[in-house]
């Protein structure tokens, strides 16, 4: 029943059709965005989510694996033509990542904040409570990585768990209420007829 309301819900707001995509949530409010654990801290998993969790961060799909060099350079495309850009891709091979999709109040600047700055070293001087001061060692092992935009975000948890994986938030909420009711209606006893 919740699986046919759900698809009758996105069929009804347009968002039923394939190829189809939802566009970029707006900045503020309720979002949603990605968090990657590297390959340097991924050990630490238990330790950051928790971090995340008590800023307010819930995880609502998380997904453990090791990229491959293709996937990487996808990934961070738009660093392809920094000199950095081989050892990027060399150490975010070297081990497994730690993808998570985090919702909350204004997720994207939320995550970023927690994250610190880029460098941790950086971070270790001016954001000692950072993730980055924790757990990160320099600019590139620098323990997590987040978008920097809703838009990001969107293409980012498209790249780890698909286009269509994960409802839109307001979908979601949109379909909570609806089984609510439902629920609440069935719970009433039926009407009993005139005597």
């Amino acid at each position: 029943m919740r699986a046919l309301l759900l698809a009758a819900l996105l069929v009804f707001l347009g968002r039923g059709g394939a190829g189809e995509r939802a566009p970029c949530a707006r900045s503020g409010g309720r979002q949603r965005t990605l968090a990657m654990i590297k390959p340097d801290a991924a050990a630490s998993e238990e330790e950051i989510v928790a971090l995340a969790h008590r800023h307010g961060l819930r995880v609502v799909a998380r997904r453990r694996l090791n990229l491959s060099p293709a996937e990487v350079r996808l990934f961070y495309r738009e660093h392809r033509a920094r000199p950095f850009f081989p050892s990027l891709v060399s150490f975010m091979t070297s081990g497994p990542v730690v993808a998570l999709v985090l919702e909350g109040e204004d997720a994207v600047p939320a995550w970023r904040e927690l994250m610190g700055p880029t460098n941790s070293q950086t971070a270790r001087a001016v954001a000692r409570a950072s993730i980055r001061a924790q757990y990160g060692t320099d600019g590139q092992r620098n323990a997590v990585h987040g978008s920097d935009s809703p838009c990001s975000a969107q293409r980012e948890v498209s790249f780890f768990f698909g286009a269509r994986s994960l409802v839109p938030i307001q979908l979601r909420l949109i379909f909570d209420r609806m089984v609510a009711m439902l629920d609440a209606m069935q719970r009433q006893p039926a009407p009993r007829p005139p005597p």
